[in-house]
């Protein structure tokens, strides 16, 4: 376990293969914190609905989100940080998975759309199909300023991102 970082909840964020679970796998191999894929949270009917090629709408993303936030509100609790991995595209969805929770912190992967597209065209083995990125892009809504968040740029390795990413919460951790 890192002890240069304190610990608190990490929610990777971002469109589908922007890498959040290699990333979070990374930082859970470096910190040793509890880490739960989003996706799985997901219903049988929304993964169905993705796998089909349709596009999730809010209504369907609302119970999904709810058991998001439950995951969080447990590792805040526990106080023993925690990863979880979840696209939360809107502000309204980082909203409703508790933003503004003391040890609640925001990773955008943000990456180039090429490079996405690229990812998915070689991804087996998922549920999500590439011809749904055009739809993840236009919901996207970058974090602001005023939300809790770091925007990565995942344009180097995991490893090196992983790297960056640890970098970036040691000097939140040191203060200004």
């Amino acid at each position: 376990m890192n002890e240069a970082v304190r610990p608190r909840v990490l929610v990777l964020m971002g469109v589908s293969g922007s890498g959040k679970t290699s990333i979070a796998e990374g930082l859970r191999d470096a910190f040793g914190w509890p880490f739960q894929e989003g996706d799985q949270l997901h219903s049988a009917e929304n993964v169905a609905k993705m796998a089909a090629g349709t596009p999730l709408t809010d209504e369907d993303r609302g119970p999904w989100l709810d058991r998001c936030a439950v995951w969080i509100k447990e590792r805040l609790d526990a106080g023993s940080g925690g990863l979880l991995t979840c696209s939360a595209l809107k502000h309204a969805y980082r909203v409703r998975l508790g933003e503004g929770a003391a040890g609640l912190l925001f990773l955008y992967l943000k990456v180039d759309e090429a490079v996405l597209r690229a990812r998915l065209d070689e991804r087996r083995g998922h549920y999500m199909p590439p011809s749904l990125l055009p739809s993840q892009l236009a919901t996207l809504e970058e974090p602001t300023r005023d939300e809790p968040a770091l925007i990565v740029p995942v344009e180097r390795t995991v490893e090196a991102t992983v790297a960056d990413v640890i970098a970036a919460l040691k000097k939140l951790d040191s203060g200004p």
